[in-house]
């Protein structure tokens, strides 16, 4: 019976986000008061689970959040990105115009919300496309794919981070593992996928074409490599370190501060200010301006990850999560391919990422301890099942019809099948690396 009513209460969050089109956090409220009913939860117990479930979830990942996006706006805005894919232009040449594309795409994603990294991107694409006569689509769905890779697998993206976090994983680990995957998964989904799309000759709209920063107003290409890469750096570093030095040496302890995901944030946030900003005399007010913006881009996907750890923290109170791990462990399906499923389904269901990562990992979250699964591959299998077949449910699926101007048939043709093939080439890596890891 417990396991019916987490079912239906899951059915009833997709009805209520895709059916009646109610905010993603009203939803999550209003279907966790329901299943804490269901579960026959005292009432002040169940809005107390709630408001501690908000409380936990946010308060390790917001800043983190927080931060991300201001950093991204910083490096998009600035003309860092634009920087980045004229140099790898210029030095792989015209012949690999997609391969730099995609590094672009890769680089710049892992700081920059998926969203609006979208929409700072994909101007770039068409002007490469007008530069080369190559086709608009031919070029976009490398890059992409990068973004759509770094938003589904790799910290500090918000829908990873909260998975670290409810996984009890390695933040560090999981971006080394997260990399080792999204390589494979980033060339099979863009150049290699890409070889079949050069058909597709539709004349992006006008209405978003490029506008580019004059060449002196753009910083130089190892402030806006170093700036956009620094997270990545840091935690890099940092779990490598812990690796080599004693567990109670002041290295290790200073390793551990400087691998903590706030810390690492923050430093890549002043160094962006300094490198992006200041440096070039942009004014003060102008570099608050772009971290203002950057916070309202995100203020939505924050409510979603507290609505996410309410409805996990009733889970765990009504003690209905020890029965659910009880019952998958039953099924002895492999712990990577139940949570990547389940987070499929979901998000061919409700549309979103996040809230198919999120939702899953309030359901399976209790196997990692039980199963002995590597907690960083879960978050890694996890957010690949949160990618799969992204179609007219999903924001993303319209925006690339729009802006390079498809039918409906044609983007699920292309944009859908590049997200479909993202996500199974993350199943299995992290299939394979279980055998190793």
């Amino acid at each position: 019976m417990p396991l019916l009513i987490v079912i239906a209460a899951i059915l009833l969050l997709v009805v209520l986000v895709t059916w009646c089109k109610l905010n993603t956090f009203l939803s999550f409220l209003i279907v966790s008061i329901l299943m804490g009913l269901a579960l026959h939860m005292n009432i002040s117990a169940i809005t107390q689970s709630i408001q501690t479930g908000i409380g936990k979830t946010l308060g390790s990942l917001i800043v983190v959040i927080v931060f991300g996006a201001m950093l991204g706006k910083l490096v998009a805005e600035s003309g860092a990105a634009q920087r980045i894919a004229g140099g790898l232009m210029q030095l792989l040449g015209p012949k690999y115009v997609q391969w730099s594309l995609m590094i672009t795409g890769f680089i710049v994603g892992i700081p920059l919300f998926y969203n609006i990294g979208f929409v700072l991107m994909v101007p770039l694409i068409f002007t490469v496309a007008s530069r080369t006569g190559l086709p608009a689509v031919y070029l976009g769905i490398p890059m992409l794919a990068s973004l759509s890779v770094t938003h589904g697998y790799l910290p500090p993206h918000p829908s990873p981070t909260a998975l670290v976090t409810y996984f009890h994983a390695s933040m560090g680990m999981t971006l080394l593992y997260g990399m080792m995957l999204a390589i494979p998964a980033i060339v099979l989904a863009g150049p290699v996928f890409s070889r079949f799309l050069k058909g597709y000759k539709n004349v992006p709209s006008q209405l978003f074409a490029a506008k580019e920063l004059p060449e002196n107003e753009i910083p130089g290409m190892i402030p806006s490599l170093f700036a956009a890469m620094l997270p990545v750096l840091l935690l890099a570093f940092t779990a490598l370190a812990k690796l080599w030095l004693h567990e109670h040496s002041t290295g290790y302890e200073i390793a551990i501060w400087l691998g903590d995901p706030l810390i690492v944030m923050l430093l890549a946030v002043l160094n962006g200010i300094f490198l992006l900003g200041l440096r070039r005399k942009m004014p003060m007010k102008k570099v608050m301006g772009i971290m203002d913006d950057a916070v309202k881009d995100v203020a939505v996907i924050i409510l979603i990850i507290g609505g996410s750890g309410a409805l996990t923290q009733l889970l765990n109170d009504s003690k209905v999560s020890d029965y659910i791990t009880a019952t998958i462990m039953a099924q002895h399906l492999h712990p990577l391919v139940l949570a990547w499923g389940i987070a499929a389904i979901i998000r061919v269901c409700i549309g979103s990422a996040t809230v198919a990562g999120l939702t899953t990992a309030a359901i399976v979250a209790p196997v990692v301890s039980t199963a002995g699964v590597n907690p960083n591959l879960m978050v890694l299998a996890t957010g690949a099942g949160s990618l799969m077949f992204s179609h007219v449910n999903d924001a993303g699926f319209w925006m690339f019809k729009e802006y390079f101007n498809l039918t409906v048939k044609d983007t699920i043709k292309t944009w859908s099948v590049m997200e479909t093939i993202v996500s199974v080439t993350g199943l299995l890596g992290a299939l394979l690396l279980s055998l190793f890891v």
